[in-house]
Parts: structure tokens; C-alpha cells; sequence
């Protein structure tokens, strides 16, 4: 069992820090009445806000505009079973500006799957909170065991 001093709150500041650390999280939101999670690529904006980049004609963009979203990203290590995970709650809103959307095209945002484009939402980030799940010094590392189709 995890000893309870191995759980670290994180700040505001450290978790808006991590989230720019990774380039894939996955967001939270409400399909047909029901609660949906998807993963997508994503980037910090210098403002603050998380941009999602999705395939463009998906349900996914018309289901967040204008609702309030969670979005979560973490990084682990199987093997030290240690790491973090931060949560962010925010409105959601497509991006329209045409402005806007042609520069984060220009600098590279795209959804995981490009096809049939990019198109993007903006998560303010209203309430942000995290853990870190520190290393456990009494547990004999072992390797992680290998994922069916990859090499060990």
C-alpha cells in the first residue's frame, strides 16, 4: 500500500508549468448526456489558455463550444511507479478568429489524426490542480514489463 507521505499537492504555478511539458492530454466533456474523454494534441498558449487541435467536422469541437470542460494531462514512470497528473477545469470555446486559427496552423498544431485538418478549441483554465506521486524508496525497482507489439 502507498504511504500517504508520497502524495504531493501541487501548486497552480507548478501544474501550469507541467502542462506545457507533454503534447498530448485528453479532455473531458458531455456527449449525448453521457461523460466522453478523448485524447488530443494540445498546446499552452502564451495567454494561458489550452488549445486543442481536432479533426476538423468532428462532434467533439461542437460538443465544447460554450460548455465547461476538463482537461487532463500526466507523465509517469511504470518502472519507479511515480509521477504527476494535473487537472484543469475551464469554458471551452471554438476558435473562429481566422487570424488566430491560420497561426497556430503556421506554427504547427495539429490533431494526432490531420485528416480532414486542424480545427481548434480554447480551454481557459478557471480551476487548475495537481499531484505528484513521488518514487517509493522501499520498493525494489523492476522492469516495466513489455507492451504487446513492442520490443522489450
Amino acid at each position: 500500500m502507498d504511504r500517504d507521505d508520497r502524495v504531493e499537492t501541487l501548486s497552480e504555478a507548478e501544474c501550469l508549468q507541467l502542462l506545457g511539458t507533454v503534447p498530448l492530454g485528453r479532455v473531458v466533456y458531455t456527449e449525448h448526456a453521457l461523460p466522453a474523454v478523448l485524447p488530443v494534441a494540445f498546446r499552452v498558449a502564451a495567454d494561458g489558455r489550452l488549445i486543442l487541435a481536432l479533426r476538423t467536422g468532428t462532434r467533439v469541437a461542437r460538443a465544447l463550444d460554450g460548455t465547461v470542460a476538463a482537461f487532463q494531462v500526466d507523465d509517469f514512470d511504470r518502472t519507479g511507479r511515480c509521477g504527476w497528473s494535473v487537472l484543469v477545469h475551464g469554458r471551452a470555446e471554438v476558435v473562429r478568429d481566422a487570424g488566430e486559427r491560420a497561426a497556430l496552423r503556421a506554427g504547427g498544431l495539429r490533431p494526432w489524426v490531420p485528416e480532414p485538418g486542424p480545427e481548434y478549441v480554447a480551454i481557459s483554465p478557471e480551476l487548475v490542480s495537481g499531484r505528484r506521486i513521488l518514487p517509493d524508496a522501499t520498493r525494489p525497482a523492476r522492469p516495466a514489463p513489455a507492451l504487446p507489439g513492442r520490443p522489450a
